[in-house]
């Protein structure tokens, strides 16, 4: 099985307007892009051998005034299309009712984690209003995906997202399986030490290339690190994604090809580290009581 950790379903047609995506697109920074059906989306994942997206909303309450998605919009998708696709919630930790929208999305909606942006949301993980959080991800044994390194989005200083800012939370939490995106990058090295350090601590491989997908994604795996950290001593905490729309999924596939992995370590790459992040993968839409009706692909 192959999933994509990173997916932002900015584009999907079912929640799509020009209203919105307006206001999306000052916000993410996309431009030049249109929606996409459902056919069209399955499409893709064909071509890169793609089984379930990972869908990463993102609230910007406090810091912007929107979603970027919201929990709701995401968790219908999952229901229209339940084999195919994962629902994480979002929420602003410096709303007053963070714990509470966590808990809904937790509880009612089927979440399978929480996404996190703190240069977009202007947080650092240490903060008295991440406790609620982190208390809820324990509780209900839900994962945090950070969104770290180097972020293109406007208004997002980098300084939130570098690794070392969030190592003290991910120390005091050692229950709480933790991801930083996009292998944090620049600072590769940095978080090979968190893995090491913190077996809670897992990262993906969406990173921004400045080459092309193939020769990014080479050097991520045999010069930013060593050519073998990964087989070695990483196999079990690095997962794929892609960072759609921002990037394609098929293209880093194909990259991921090139680097001729050992079966063990390429299907943990692809899939393995997932389903052991999120704790299994069997559909959400059944945690999801009445809220919406499901129906299959």
């Amino acid at each position: 099985m192959v999933i994509d950790m990173n997916v932002h379903p900015l584009l999907y047609q079912a929640i799509y307007d020009d209203e919105t995506f307006a206001d999306w697109e000052r916000v993410f920074g996309m431009g030049l892009m249109g929606p996409m059906d459902y056919d069209e989306i399955f499409a893709e994942m064909r071509v890169g051998g793609i089984d379930k997206n990972v869908l990463l909303p993102l609230d910007l309450t406090t810091t912007e005034g929107l979603c970027l998605a919201t929990n709701e919009q995401c968790a219908q998708i999952v229901a229209d299309h339940p084999g195919r696709f994962i629902n994480f919630a979002s929420v602003d930790p410096n709303r007053s009712d963070a714990a509470d929208v966590l808990e809904h999305a937790f509880r009612d909606l089927g979440a399978r984690g929480i996404s996190l942006h703190p240069a977009k949301q202007r947080f650092w993980a240490t903060d008295p209003c991440m406790e609620p959080v982190f208390d809820l991800c324990e509780q209900y044994d839900r994962p945090i995906v950070f969104d770290a390194g180097l972020s293109w989005e406007p208004n997002a200083p980098t300084k939130y997202g570098h690794p070392l800012a969030l190592e003290e939370a991910i120390m005091r939490h050692p229950k709480v399986r933790v991801c930083l995106s996009h292998f944090a990058w620049p600072w590769v090295r940095e978080m090979v030490m968190l893995m090491l350090k913190y077996p809670n601590c897992y990262t993906e491989c969406s990173v921004l290339y400045l080459d092309s997908p193939e020769e990014s994604i080479e050097r991520l795996f045999t010069v930013d690190m060593g050519p073998r950290w990964f087989q070695r001593s990483l196999c079990h905490q690095v997962m794929f994604a892609s960072n759609t729309p921002r990037f394609r999924a098929f293209k880093i596939r194909r990259a991921i090809e090139h680097l001729g992995l050992p079966d063990y370590a390429h299907d943990a790459l692809l899939g393995g580290n997932a389903v052991e992040f999120l704790g299994g993968v069997e559909s959400s839409a059944a945690e999801m009581g009445a809220v919406v009706t499901s129906k299959e692909e």
